[in-house]
């Protein structure tokens, strides 16, 4: 598929959702926007969904629920499975509108989408794998074990900076649990959310054809709408579980109302990543894995490195080499060949990056770049350098998360005093050293070392693979998706006790003679 900036993003648009068959009629309305930020041009308006009409949704969600749930985990997994073969089919078109509507490179656009594939293989191996345990009974003629069952709904709430992704992660792991789906995209994203709900529609009509008894109507469904649409999600009863990836202010409200309905929640909120740079590093590798974390997705990753902590013995031709790259990394067309940093979302995500970049000047720092960039794109193409930020201590500004690419360097004089910088901040998601001494790199990764869910060697903060657990802790919400056993949050635990024996003793020897 051919793009480049002479292309206007409404045909872009055009080109992509025709190669996805998709109709945009039915969704078309007021109230939502599609904008593409490589050169701020609004495709289209888009209908949300009214409270009433997200409601009757999430019944039919659960009506979905009570029948999926019968269905073996195998059968469940061959839906995902078949999800997985479409998405491979779409990747090009998906893959562009990703970039065109999210603002991300055309290779992290794809590479989003490839990251949905790589779930779905996962999820169908999952399936035949969904075990508990045999457990020894202290009492004779008895079995003990524990086996996982369904949930019910899960919702899902999406950020826009990976607006397919991290619903695949979800959807994948909660279909093959037995669940059914609603999910509450971003409003700054709702055509990629159309777009995947379109082609699990479309997997799901497949696989109905060829499924006695048939499949459940309303096994997934979408809410379209703003803040109102995710706090129906956080107080409805219907809804078992709660995975919302966003701010953490976000984060607070929707653990609040979760909890106050013993539901359960799934938190991936705020990063603040740091990495160490120690003496013994290969410092032109930890350079490319700086700018990477640092540039990559203009810095709206959540796993984006905000924080530099660099050995004081090696700061200064490590802080040479970045100040070069920096100067000289290209910025524009997210389509065009070349360019490693694209547009910000819109201009609310400038603003708050300038008002971050004053706040480090009144706070002592030194700024580098930072400025806005390729106006000729358009007036509301929100493109800005990366800022490379000498502090002079961890000051507040340091501690907040800024979604841009904004990367503030501190230096230490020792390991120690790295690590205390490390974790010295609210958000606990991602972490890096780079070292070749094994004994940094293994206090790094130990009980004394990083405070994050995710602690790296030698490679950067952002780019995580799903085979592992995904999340983090404090302030980033304490929650995990994707990989390793976090599908164990979508499924309840039952332990079961099975009395095989013609007689009934009590556990811990308690005597009840009758």
């Amino acid at each position: 598929m051919t793009t480049s900036s002479t292309f206007a993003s409404a045909t872009l648009f055009d080109t992509a959702l025709q190669q996805l068959g998709l109709d945009l009629a039915p969704w078309r309305g007021q109230g939502l926007a599609v904008r593409a930020p490589r050169d701020g041009a609004v495709y289209a308006q888009l209908s949300s969904h009214t409270p009433a009409q997200a409601q009757a949704l999430i019944e039919g969600a659960h009506s979905a629920f009570l029948r999926w749930r019968a269905t073996p985990a195998p059968v469940r997994g061959e839906l995902v499975r078949r999800l997985g073969e479409k998405l491979r089919r779409h990747k090009e078109a998906l893959g562009l509108l990703v970039s065109l509507e999210a603002g991300k490179l055309r290779s992290e656009g794809l590479g989003e989408v490839q990251e949905m594939i790589d779930i779905c293989d996962f999820a169908v191996g999952l399936s035949r794998q969904l075990h508990g345990l045999t457990i020894a009974s202290e009492r004779p003629g008895h079995r003990m074990m524990e086996t996982w069952h369904p949930m019910g709904v899960v919702g899902v709430i999406s950020a826009f900076n990976f607006p397919v992704a991290v619903w695949s992660w979800n959807t994948a792991l909660a279909l093959v649990c037995g669940n059914a789906v609603a999910w509450k995209p971003s409003e700054k994203t709702p055509l990629c959310a159309i777009a995947c709900h379109h082609l699990l529609q479309q997997t799901l009509d497949e696989f109905a054809a060829q499924q006695s008894p048939a499949l459940p109507d309303g096994l997934a469904t979408l809410l379209l709408g703003g803040r109102e649409m995710g706090e129906l999600l956080a107080r409805s009863p219907r809804v078992a579980v709660l995975s919302a990836t966003g701010s953490t202010r976000m984060g607070r409200a929707v653990a609040v109302d979760v909890a106050q309905r013993f539901g359960r929640s799934i938190l991936e909120l705020g990063g603040n990543n740091a990495m160490v740079v120690m003496p013994s590093a290969d410092l032109e590798l930890a350079a490319r894995a700086i700018t990477f974390a640092a540039v990559g997705t203009a810095g709206q990753r959540c796993t984006s490195l905000r924080r530099l902590i660099v050995h004081r013995d090696v700061a200064a031709p490590l802080l040479a080499r970045l100040g070069k790259i920096y100067a000289s990394v290209r910025v524009g067309d997210p389509l065009e060949d070349g360019v490693l940093v694209g547009p910000l979302m819109d201009g609310a995500a400038f603003a708050q990056m300038q008002s971050a970049l004053a706040q480090a000047r009144e706070q002592g720092g030194t700024v580098l770049g930072g400025e806005r960039a390729c106006e000729a794109l358009g007036q509301d193409a929100w493109y800005a350098r990366p800022a490379l930020v000498r502090m002079p201590a961890q000051s507040a500004v340091v501690q907040h998360e800024t979604f841009a690419p904004i990367l503030y360097v501190l230096t230490c004089a020792s390991l120690d005093e790295a690590i205390a910088l490390q974790n010295g901040v609210p958000q606990g998601l991602s972490s890096a050293i780079f070292t070749t001494d094994l004994r940094d790199a293994e206090r790094f990764l130990s009980s004394t070392g990083s405070d994050c869910g995710i602690a790296n060697v030698n490679i950067g903060t952002s780019g995580a693979e799903i085979g592992g657990a995904f999340g983090g802790e404090k302030e980033t919400g304490g929650g995990r998706e994707s990989g390793s056993d976090a599908w164990k949050a979508y499924m309840r635990r039952a332990t079961n006790t099975i009395n095989y024996s013609d007689a009934l003793p009590l556990a811990q020897g308690v005597r009840f003679d009758v």
